[in-house]
């Protein structure tokens, strides 16, 4: 497997189009960047969907966008995304935005060019479902819920 994939980009407003990056060279995600035409206030238990500006496509069906929260904002501020993770299936083609919600007990202001969030490209397997009877038995079998211990 190739260590680089080809990600098509779009510029979906008028504004000059900023290209995601990798804050370092073992960085896993790229950062995406708040795209707004004014400051954002978002007050605690708030959820708001901030746009990035940008649009991709991927380089094929076996490729995922995932997006997920930046830790310095959950750490600091309390804020997350508010479906846990983000999807971009590899035929979508509108713009990426970040659904983001303030847990914290302060509102947060977000910018234009705030780093809000990170995209991680990942591999895709489409599951055949096989229906049996029974399945391969484990030690742990049907323990879960901290059934392995703290």
């Amino acid at each position: 497997m190739s260590d680089t994939i080809v990600v098509k980009i779009k510029k979906m407003t008028n504004a000059p189009l900023i290209l995601p990056t990798y804050a370092t060279l073992a960085s896993a995600g790229v950062d995406l960047c708040a795209e707004l035409s004014e400051q954002l206030i978002v007050n605690p238990g708030e959820n708001v969907k901030i746009p990035t500006g940008l649009a991709i496509e991927l380089p094929s069906q076996q490729v995922v966008a995932l997006v997920f929260a930046r830790s310095g904002l959950a750490s600091r501020h309390g804020m997350g995304l508010t479906n846990g993770v983000g999807v971009i299936d590899s035929d979508y083609r509108g713009e990426i935005q970040v659904l983001m919600h303030n847990s914290g007990p302060q509102p947060v202001i977000i910018n234009s060019g705030d780093r809000i969030a990170q995209m991680v490209f990942m591999p895709v397997f489409q599951a055949v479902f096989e229906e049996v009877a029974e399945l391969q038995d484990t030690a742990r079998g049907s323990g879960g819920f901290g059934s392995t211990g703290i």
